[in-house]
């Protein structure tokens, strides 16, 4: 008997707790005035450069503003503000939430681009790094395909060829390395990435070059003729061309000079020729 009573008191008394914990726990609904109040604190703070203070305020009014097209115009703010700032990290994870959580929003091609160009903004020198370089190009070229007829693309086609550029320094830049210790295989694979995949690069002509040079240093000067040649029929006029002959005509020099002083020579006689032209008329 001691022992129903006793359960009947335990029931009851969880039952008890139970309501009052309910009772803690409900939320009472957030006021749209204050949520708006919220949001235009955020406004002002963003217009008067108070950036990090403006994406709190953002973020506050996210979770509360009624209408779902505001809650995450709230949140691409919070985005912007933290780019303003360079806090990159902060601005990618902020733009990835709203991509996930508003996929249908009007502003979703504006929130990629802003992924895109925070990345782009964090790409460091030729000397450090490939990942971030690789994964921007990625990003980029993910965002032309996905939006190719738009002002964001193009703006992205541009930094597309700052990246490859860069892409291709940093090839260079080992294959150089690779040149100096001598380790020919891995520098001769080195600027074959450049050849091939950056061809539109301002780098493609010295990576010819360099081939030219290990191929002259090897021995192999049929494959050292065959790359100058390439070299020259693309980019006759560059400094790498002359470069290359030089290296493998020994008597370059020795005719440029003589040319040189050849035209220096006839050009005085060009001139006498025409004043004596002019004065007989």
């Amino acid at each position: 008997m001691y022992q129903k009573l006793f359960l009947i008191f335990f029931l009851i008394l969880f039952i008890t707790d139970c309501s009052k914990k309910k009772d803690n726990l409900s939320i009472k609904p957030p006021d749209e005035r204050e949520s708006y109040k919220i949001y235009n604190e955020g406004l002002e703070a963003m217009q008067s450069g108070e950036f990090f203070f403006a994406a709190q305020k953002f973020s506050e009014a996210e979770k509360i503003l009624p209408i779902i097209e505001h809650s995450a115009k709230a949140l691409l703010m919070q985005s912007y503000c933290f780019y303003n700032i360079n806090f990159y990290d902060e601005a990618i994870s902020s733009l990835e939430n709203f991509v996930r959580k508003y996929p249908a929003d009007e502003n979703i091609q504006y929130a990629n681009y802003l992924i895109v160009i925070s990345n782009y903004e964090q790409i460091l020198d030729e000397k450090k790094d490939l990942k971030p370089l690789l994964r921007t190009k990625e990003l980029v070229e993910e965002f032309i395909e996905k939006y190719p007829d738009t002002d964001y693309s193009l703006d992205l086609k541009f930094k597309l060829s700052l990246i490859k550029n860069q892409l291709a320094a940093k090839e260079i830049y080992v294959a150089k390395y690779y040149i100096k210790t001598q380790k020919w295989i891995p520098a001769i694979n080195r600027l074959k990435v450049v050849i091939n995949d950056y061809e539109d690069t301002i780098f493609v002509e010295e990576a010819l070059h360099r081939l030219v040079e290990i191929y002259y240093n090897l021995g192999l000067t049929g494959e050292a003729k065959k790359t100058a040649k390439i070299l020259g029929y693309n980019y006759n006029s560059s400094e790498w061309y002359e470069n290359s002959y030089m290296l493998l005509n020994k008597d370059y020099k020795k005719e440029k000079e003589q040319l040189e002083k050849k035209l220096k020579k006839e050009e005085p006689g060009l001139v006498k020729r025409t004043i004596d032209k002019i004065l007989k008329k």
